[in-house]
């Protein structure tokens, strides 16, 4: 699953972009519950499902909310 997919799901659940981080990372915050998490963008790379699992968990996501990781 790319950056862009994953940021997508995360902007349709609520969350927000807050800002470009050190080197390829973004900051997402949850508004719902206050959480925070940094998520790495490497444009056409795909992210490991893991990487994916544990940024939703951070937020405070459900896997059901966010939906399959591909």
């Amino acid at each position: 699953m790319k950056y862009r997919d994953v940021a997508r799901r995360l902007r349709e659940l609520g969350c927000q972009e807050l800002a470009r981080g050190k080197g390829s990372h973004c900051k997402w915050y949850n508004p719902t519950n206050g959480m925070l998490t940094s998520v790495p963008d490497w444009g056409s790379k795909d992210l490991a499902p893991g990487t994916v699992r544990a940024v939703i968990r951070e937020l405070g996501i459900s896997r059901e909310e966010f939906g399959s990781i591909k």
